[in-house]
């Protein structure tokens, strides 16, 4: 898909059918046409459109010319086929042409409908070093409000995992602590790429710009660390809750055996009373109450012994 889109002087984007100067050309799972279109259109090579279309491509700044392509790994929210969310990462192509602004990426994201929904401060497509940070910036607060949400369901699983005796909680866990170390992999690299583009003249910056950048750093720094907190924490936790589940099991099994042994012993005094041979007090009137009788103090003992042993 190709779009179009350029902004007003009060940040209000509108979609254009042509390319020109100042716009911005967002494609999203572009085909070979589109690819060709812009290639030409814009004189950048075409390993820069397709390169962010690679699920595997690693961030990296490069230069061709005056062209500046930098590809970064933004976070996914998707469902799997049995409705659990789960968290992702795909590489985001920016090139920053001659005159116009380029997008690249595999699937749409919340990202863009933050400009194209006018959520964004101070934002024109004209200006493309500040949009490329403006990106940037959406992304790494991106990170810190699924990081967030991975913590909610973490402490979730927690309360769960108490009484749990399934598996059930632990795949979560494990599907939780896949997110986390693609996060993690991902924020750290791009954290090389921005401290490059800080460092290195790709990009010709202004003080605000500079600023801009500095706080985006900053936002992915604290990113990473709420990231490898929370990795830490969950790879305890699962040790501690494989135990935990296992150690459930057993009390449950303890608790079913006991039970099973005392009432083992009516049953026991039953088939005894049962046997079609002489036996003690079979002449007796009350001769039932006291196999019932039997029964109850057999029972009762072993009960109270069991509940000293804390088997119960």
């Amino acid at each position: 898909m190709l779009k179009i889109l350029v902004s007003n002087e009060e940040g209000q984007l509108r979609e254009d059918n042509q390319i020109s100067s100042g716009c911005w050309v967002n494609l999203i799972s572009p085909n070979e046409l589109e690819i060709q279109k812009v290639s030409s259109e814009l004189d950048i090579v075409p390993e820069f459109l397709r390169d962010p279309l690679d699920e595997e491509e690693r961030s990296r700044i490069e230069k061709d010319g005056e062209n500046i392509l930098i590809i970064v790994n933004i976070p996914l929210l998707s469902v799997d086929e049995n409705d659990q969310s789960i968290y992702d990462t795909i590489p985001l192509g920016i090139i920053i042409a001659k005159n116009c602004f380029v997008t690249v990426c595999l699937k749409d994201n919340p990202i863009f409908h933050a400009f194209s929904e006018g959520k964004i401060k101070n934002f024109h497509t004209y200006k493309r070093t500040r949009f490329a940070f403006q990106i940037l910036y959406l992304m790494s607060t991106s990170y810190l409000r699924y990081l967030k949400q991975i913590s909610k369901k973490i402490d979730k699983i927690e309360n769960e995992l108490h009484q749990s005796m399934r598996n059930k909680e632990l795949f979560s866990l494990l599907n939780l602590q896949k997110s986390l170390v693609y996060f993690t992999t991902s924020l750290k690299s791009n954290n090389i790429v921005m401290q490059k583009m800080l460092k290195s003249n790709y990009l010709k910056m202004y003080e605000d710009d500079q600023e801009l950048l500095e706080d985006v750093i900053i936002e992915n720094q604290q990113a990473i660390e709420m990231a490898e907190t929370h990795t830490s924490i969950l790879s305890g936790m699962m040790d501690a809750f494989a135990s935990i589940i296992s150690n459930n099991v057993n009390i449950v099994m303890k608790f079913l055996t006991s039970f099973t042994i005392i009432l083992s012993l009516p049953t026991m005094v039953a088939s005894f009373y049962g046997m079609n041979v002489s036996i003690p007090f079979q002449e007796y009137n009350y001769s039932f109450l006291i196999a019932i009788t039997i029964s109850f103090l057999l029972s009762s003992v072993t009960a109270i012994i069991f509940w000293r042993k804390r088997f119960f």
